[in-house]
């Protein structure tokens, strides 16, 4: 991890991946960062309400397509009901990370990666939010149950 060979390498393949996903019009954060892309779901799918779930329908449809396990850092994460109103408080982003792992990816990798978030992306107005059919008072990121909404 402190080999600077490696860690130019590794940095380099996240810029890759960054630049491939906006040359193709891919909604990202910026700049990358040296360990993972995060996609910005809100403007992914626009389409697709915070309490649907945006990042979620990204991430289910990722792993559905192309097996790239991603995870949602948004309103599943992070989004909140009114204790008084039972009014759902969405957070300020809604984000799904593409974490690289250490000495694991080759470019074959991240090329496949950004074919298959490309491809997503291009089929994204067929994309549907989600509902929770069952989940954990805390933590129900790790745990939830969804049904996909028609």
């Amino acid at each position: 991890m402190l080999d600077e060979h490696y860690l130019t390498y590794r940095i380099r393949s996240v810029e890759y991946l960054g630049e491939k996903l906006l040359q193709a019009g891919v909604p990202i954060l910026q700049p990358p960062g040296g360990h993972a892309i995060y996609l910005d779901a809100k403007r992914f799918l626009p389409h697709v309400p915070p309490e649907q779930f945006p990042g979620q329908s990204i991430v289910c449809e990722l792993y559905r397509v192309a097996g790239i396990r991603s995870v949602e850092i948004g309103s599943l994460m992070f989004g909140k009901s009114d204790a008084a109103t039972g009014r759902f408080i969405p957070p300020a982003m809604e984000l799904v990370r593409l974490a690289i792992p250490r000495r694991v990816y080759t470019q074959s990798h991240i090329d496949y990666v950004v074919e298959s978030v490309v491809e997503v992306f291009r089929e994204r107005e067929k994309l549907r939010g989600y509902r929770i059919v069952s989940a954990p008072p805390l933590l129900r990121h790790f745990t939830a149950r969804f049904a996909r909404l028609r």
